[in-house]
């Protein structure tokens, strides 16, 4: 198999960028000779690696993996270039983390800090974004490992072989609201069936919002919700119920203080509140020693899903 670097970077500004203009204009070639070089590696690769039929383009699943080995390949050969001249190798000491929101700001620092002594030398990079982009950043090889909610309903999966995961740990989606003087709450999910319920809810493309609705799904009750602020951040709705404004399903994680303080009470019983599972996942394609080392004595404290 014969392989150009430059093809391999053409695809990686292709991924980065889903347009054959703007990808040719940055790697400084003309659209046709860019498209060419595009056709010239998956003939030599054997498979199609750009859907070319889809405005924005997109990748193929085979494009999405390839991706990942791609920037894997080519990280390497710069270290190794890096280190024959004599350099000391930089991005190769990095762990970078991709994160759900609500687990960058609340879960992530004391996970790390219990895990130290794993990490040793590493410096970590973090980046905090909504499930589906971290779901593509590590398809893609832009991540080393995403930390994120497991969705067992997820239309989206990840195939178990290819992005093995870790069970980290064990949370809850609960529905909370302010309370009252006497400290009940202010609403109700049990109150009298004629009572509306103003609902604090995420948005539509948002992960913790497809548990609620699945939870939901064909019950009585939702028809009663009434939908008052929309958001896809849990910490946004969390501002929102501290102020009185409605009932909303935050994870047990990110509003733990406000429960000890009474600033927060849970409105419903446990029929209204779900289980969230914590897990870490990486890419078995892309073969980074610090990942892999870092991998390694995270599986020793747990068994790898």
């Amino acid at each position: 198999m014969d392989l150009e670097t430059k093809w391999l970077e053409d695809l990686l500004m292709l991924a980065e960028t889903h347009s054959f203009s703007q990808a040719a204009e940055r790697r400084f070639v003309t659209q046709p000779a860019f498209s060419r070089r595009i056709r010239a590696l998956e003939q030599a690769v054997g498979v199609q690696l750009v859907n070319r039929s889809t405005t924005p383009v997109e990748l193929t699943a085979e494009g999405q993996l390839f991706v990942a080995t791609a920037r894997n390949v080519l990280t390497q050969l710069r270290d190794t270039v890096g280190k024959v001249r004599g350099l000391q190798p930089g991005e190769a000491q990095v762990l970078e983390v991709a994160a759900a929101h609500s687990l960058a700001f609340t879960f992530f620092p004391d996970w790390v800090s219990d895990f130290s002594d794993v990490m040793q030398e590493l410096s970590m990079r973090l980046v905090a974004m909504n499930v589906e982009d971290a779901i593509h950043a590590l398809r893609e090889g832009e991540c080393d490992v995403m930390l994120v909610y497991y969705d067992p309903y997820a239309t989206l999966q990840l195939d178990n072989a290819t992005f093995p995961s870790l069970h980290l740990a064990d949370t809850r989606m609960l529905p909370v609201c302010a309370p009252q003087a006497d400290g009940q709450p202010r609403f109700s999910l049990d109150s009298p069936p004629q009572d509306d319920i103003p609902l604090l809810s995420y948005t539509r493309g948002a992960f913790l919002g497809r548990t609620v609705r699945m939870m939901m799904k064909h019950h009585p009750l939702s028809l009663r919700l009434r939908t008052v602020y929309e958001t896809a951040m849990a910490e946004g709705l969390k501002g929102m119920a501290l102020k009185g404004q409605g009932v909303a399903w935050i994870p047990e994680l990110c509003i733990e203080r406000e429960l000890a303080e009474g600033k927060l009470v849970v409105c419903g019983g446990e029929q209204w509140q779900a289980p969230l599972e914590i897990r870490l996942y990486r890419c078995a394609l892309v073969d980074k020693p610090s990942v892999s080392r870092v991998w390694r004595q995270l599986v020793k404290r747990g068994a790898a899903l």
